[in-house]
């Protein structure tokens, strides 16, 4: 099994659940405790084996960029596709792809607002014979109805209980390669194309997963983070 070794981080949206707090600065350049939102990504997914991250931007993306720079001082190679129009996750994912180094493995898709230890090589198990693995989460109470079921190591759309889609989640490449370049569509829909095909895997994570895409989100990643120092 090759280990992950390119990743895409989704970091382009407005962050209008933040309200004032994104109006000058983009939701990933939210401070969590002692750095940014993004920058705890990248070094979770380095921390695994991660060696090209391709992010893309588009609301302050600029902001992002001078931040972080090439990704030398991480450990990683960092790339950019820049959104002169938004593209949602799944445009967002195809275009960013085409920023990375010519490559043979799996992708994976991390949204920047989620902080999280989620295994990649126990996700990379479950992705034999699959288009798609989604690492699903426990409803969290601003999304009570969750997003689809998983039943044994596959996602389905229909069925109880429901769970969370968790914005992380590793693709094939051969197949993201086929969706169109620079066109606006969501990862959803592709999502919804590998469980009709029988090909979504899946599973629940119990473990520590963020969302910091509201105001009290954010204060409670900050709370986390300062309890584990």
């Amino acid at each position: 099994m090759q280990a992950i070794e390119q990743a895409i981080i989704l970091a382009a949206g407005r962050g209008t659940r933040l309200k004032w707090l994104t109006e000058k600065h983009p939701k990933p350049l939210m401070k969590i405790r002692d750095d940014y939102a993004i920058v705890h990504v990248i070094r979770a997914l380095v921390a695994q084996g991660v060696k090209d991250i391709a992010i893309n931007v588009h609301h302050h993306g600029q902001q992002i960029i001078d931040a972080l720079g090439n990704g030398d001082h991480f450990g990683v190679r960092l790339h950019y596709s820049i959104e002169q129009q938004l593209l949602d996750s799944g445009g967002g994912v195809r275009t960013a792809l085409a920023q990375l180094p010519h490559h043979h493995g799996d992708i994976l898709v991390h949204n920047a607002d989620i902080l999280t230890h989620i295994d990649l090589r126990f996700m990379q198990k479950i992705a034999v014979d699959t288009d798609a693995v989604l690492a699903m989460v426990p409803n969290p109470p601003h999304h009570t109805k969750g997003d689809f079921t998983v039943v044994e190591d596959r996602v389905e759309h229909a069925g109880e209980p429901t769970f969370t889609f968790s914005g992380i989640s590793i693709w094939q490449r051969a197949w993201v390669q086929q969706w169109p370049l620079q066109q606006n569509f969501s990862l959803v829909e592709k999502m919804r194309e590998a469980m009709q095909k029988g090909r979504c895997g899946g599973f629940i994570h119990h473990g520590v997963w963020l969302d910091i895409g509201r105001p009290k989100d954010l204060m409670r990643a900050n709370q986390y983070r300062q309890t584990k120092r």
